[in-house]
């Protein structure tokens, strides 16, 4: 599991992507969200809107990552 260290209270599903340099931009993001492909803390997540906070898991492409307090 890969730990992503963000420096704000949350971080939208969609920014969180684009960050963690998963995708390319963000329709990417808007893309890969919508299609059901990302999960959060175990559960497929279709709302790119979605804020998430250190202790928040994202699943993509086989992968796991942990969001992080700075």
């Amino acid at each position: 599991m890969e730990k992503i260290a963000i420096t704000t209270e949350f971080i939208k599903l969609d920014a969180f992507l684009k960050f963690a340099s998963l995708v390319g931009t963000g329709g990417e993001a808007k893309l890969v969200i919508a299609d059901g492909l990302v999960g959060v803390n175990g559960e497929t997540c279709t709302l790119r809107g979605k804020k998430l906070r250190p202790g928040d898991r994202v699943d993509f492409q086989g992968a796991v990552y942990e969001v992080t307090g700075a």
